[in-house]
């Protein structure tokens, strides 16, 4: 079943956002007039109030224009709006772009024309307001007064060059009263001498009295120097602050050169004269009344653009009115039909999701609630189906995680066998990805086909006879191996089998070599415990019979008999001896007693064992000599141990070593200790670099009578991994591999610390 698409919005959702919508329309329509009706009184206070116009143009101007692109913004949206949902072939588009046309032109129209005729009265009545003779009077009084400074500026510069000519042959020392004299007729205020370095010979007038007078700049000197004087006016340069007495002309001139020295430098004559009140006060009274002239020429053009900006504010008012008007008309009819055609495309489309409805009390509103009621039970209905669909969805996700987590093996196949899933646990068991052999038969995987057909031919005599239970059960022993070695990976495994609804088969598989293992060891404990007691008493009057033999019969026989009988009785000896080191094995491995745990320091016990395997010429127990390389953690604390059991462990571990390296080109075996603080445990590690184990020894390794040794009984590593379990360590046997070569074997245990 397709599922149908989520439904585009719940239908609360959809009125609430029509309501947000409306009132969003509303308030903005509210702001917009507000800030008109505003902006108009501001206008109708600044032509009555010069000076609140003037303040306030620039915030009033802001103000315009803000408020016009807000206007113009929203105008475009909405016709962009109308466009897009024309072009998407929205229904009630085309109703809704005729009402806003045809509002938008009964407001645009009358607005247009009152607005052209208003744009001509502004701009001819403010033009009008302002006189040009007025403007060409002040710029020529300006101008008479400029001139008027110009001319005064002129006649100190004459006087100056005068006095300078009188200057030129007076020395430094008797300047000062030639300038007093000079300052007197020419009716300066102020003379000083002034040489190249702006360094002040002699003065007359104000100067003398200042600490710090003010120097001419190496411009002014120059100026003076090349356009034979220099003037400036001072004290006008703000006419806001400007006192009539503090206004003055300033001339420097360069004086003529002297025959006073070849070496004299040149020197300036500066004098300062005060400008008459009156003349200063007609000229200040012009500049002001032209900058005033001015400031308000400047200010018709911003309320010409003022009462502009504010007609074109009302024409927008207008148009958006009208367009506002235009669309919540439109709305208003074609709003319920908007909400059929898109709650029939929406069920068209397969979503079944509740539509909107409008509370009006006319037939249009009715017949949107009854949609909405009809797609609302579909809704509910679906909602049920989809919830029972998501716990049936839960319900095969945790079958499938608890699947994924059992150890045993799980197949479901079909009624011909072929494989329709698997968990984990299966491909574990089996040794083979049944992931990837989904669809195939079972009987025709490789290495299991005769598993195959055996669990087929079971299913079909389980489904043929009278079923008094509801599955069969039967034991299957596996040889997993994939090379040519013959029983190399023996796995026993009981397989259960039962019919599952619609024909498939479900088989479940446990893997039980372990408990079969475990049995094996049980049983050769009590094999142990009867050979002791049935094999071992007679094995002593055995050998005793044959040696007394031997010392009764030697002498009475000739040579060749007696050398005939003391091979037979050494045999019988030799015989009866390992016959009893068999006997002692199995009761040892039997009758091994409780440990007694005590805190053991491993590497002490490991140098003591050591000692039976270190010779001078040859190796312990006859055996050929096999280097032992020892790596011992000096930081491997007191573990928990019975140290009698812990040694046979190592002796058994290193005399295995030993043997397994017999015959190698350079044989040699590792003991090693590890203290590891993340785990608290210590690791006791014996490895060699011999053959190896086979595949089919390391399943069964730990097992009685399982070896690799011809005259061997198996029982080393039974021992060793019943003192392990004595000790509560863990205990690993594997091959050492390298580049896909066996390199030889490790034995690791994992002991508990001391407390």
């Amino acid at each position: 079943m397709k599922a149908a698409p989520p439904p585009a919005a719940p239908p609360r959702k959809l009125i609430a956002s029509s309501k947000a919508w409306r009132w969003a329309i509303v308030v903005g329509v509210a702001v917009a007039m507000g800030i008109g009706i505003v902006l108009m009184f501001l206008l109708t206070q600044a032509t009555n109030n010069r000076a609140f116009y003037e303040r306030n143009y620039g915030r009033l101007f802001v103000l315009n224009m803000v408020v016009a692109g807000v206007l113009l913004a929203v105008i475009l949206w909405v016709f962009v709006r109308l466009a897009s949902r024309l072009r998407r072939g929205k229904f009630g588009s085309r109703l809704l772009v005729k009402l806003a046309a045809i509002f938008t032109l009964v407001g645009l129209v009358p607005g247009v024309l009152i607005y052209v005729v208003s744009y001509q009265f502004v701009s001819r009545s403010i033009e009008s307001w302002f006189d040009v003779k007025v403007e060409g009077a002040l710029d020529a009084g300006l101008n008479l007064g400029r001139a008027t400074l110009d001319t005064a500026a002129g006649e100190l510069a004459g006087k100056t060059r005068n006095a300078a000519s009188q200057l030129a042959e007076t020395p430094d020392a008797s300047a000062g009263l030639a300038l007093e004299r000079l300052r007197e007729q020419m009716g300066a205020i102020d003379m000083v001498l002034w040489n190249a370095s702006s360094q002040m010979i002699a003065s007359a007038g104000q100067s003398r009295f200042q600490l710090n007078p003010e120097r001419p700049t190496p411009q002014q000197l120059r100026a003076a120097r090349t356009q034979r004087a220099f003037t400036v006016v001072e004290g006008l340069e703000d006419p806001a602050v400007v006192n009539t007495r503090d206004a003055r002309v300033k001339a420097i001139v360069a004086l003529p050169a002297s025959n006073l020295g070849l070496l004299s430098e040149t020197r300036y004559l500066q004098a300062t004269a005060i400008i008459p009140p009156t003349l200063v006060a007609n000229a200040l009274a012009v500049q002001e009344a032209n900058r005033e002239y001015q400031e308000r020429a400047l200010a018709r053009e911003g309320l010409r653009r003022m009462y502009i900006g504010t007609l074109t504010l009302s024409l927008f008012l207008a148009v958006f009115g009208a367009v506002l008007l235009a669309i919540v008309l439109g709305n208003q009819l074609a709003r319920p039909l908007l909400l059929l055609a898109a709650g029939v495309s929406e069920v068209a489309a397969g979503d079944l999701s509740p539509k909107p409805a409008l509370q009006g009390k006319d037939e249009l509103g009715g017949l949107t609630r009854a949609f909405a009621d009809m797609t609302q039970q579909l809704a509910d209905a679906r909602e049920a189906v989809e919830l029972s669909m998501e716990q049936v969805s839960a319900a095969r996700a945790n079958l499938q995680t608890i699947l994924d987590n059992l150890t045993a093996g799980v197949i479901v196949l079909d009624e011909d066998g072929h494989i329709q899933a698997s968990n984990p646990g299966a491909s574990r068991i089996l040794g083979l990805p049944l992931s990837d052999r989904q669809g195939a038969l079972l009987r025709q995987v490789p290495g299991l086909e005769s598993f195959g057909a055996a669990v087929q031919q079971r299913f079909d005599d389980f489904l043929t006879e009278t079923q008094i239970i509801d599955h069969w059960q039967q034991p299957f022993e596996l040889n997993l191996s994939r090379g040519a070695e013959a029983h190399a990976n023996i796995v026993t495994l009981v397989a259960r089998g039962a019919q599952m609804p619609g024909g498939a088969r479900l088989l479940v598989l446990d893997d039980i070599s372990e408990i079969v293992s475990a049995q094996r060891a049980q049983a050769w404990g009590e094999v142990a415990r009867r050979l002791a007691h049935e094999i071992k008493n007679p094995l002593t009057p055995i050998q005793l019979s044959a040696e007394r033999l031997e010392m009764k019969l030697a002498a009475k026989l000739p040579d060749p008999d007696r050398a005939i009988l003391a091979k037979s009785v050494h045999t019988i000896v030799d015989q009866v001896d390992a016959m009893k080191r068999l006997v002692n094995e199995f009761r040892d491995y039997a009758r091994l007693p409780a440990a007694q745990l005590k805190p053991v320091d491993l590497n002490e016990l490991i140098h003591d064992v050591l000692h039976l395997y270190v010779r001078e010429g040859e190796a312990a127990h006859g055996a050929a000599q096999v280097p032992v390389r020892v790596e011992l953690d000096a930081a491997c604390p007191r573990i928990l141990g019975d140290a009698q059991q812990l040694r046979q462990v190592v002796h058994n571990l290193l005399q295995n070593a030993q043997d397994a390296t017999e015959g190698r080109p350079h044989p040699e075996v590792v003991v090693r200790t590890q203290w590891s603080e993340t785990s608290h445990r210590v690791r006791l590690i014996v490895l060699d670099n011999g053959s190896g184990f086979p595949e089919h020894i390391l399943k069964r390794a730990f097992e009685p009578y399982v070896t690799t040794k011809s005259k061997g009984t198996g029982l080393g590593l039974a021992v060793v991994k019943k003192i392990a379990d004595e000790h509560g360590a863990r205990i690993d046997l594997k091959n050492r591999v390298a580049e896909g070569v066996i390199q030889g074997a490790q034995v690791s245990l994992s002991f508990a610390v001391a407390s």
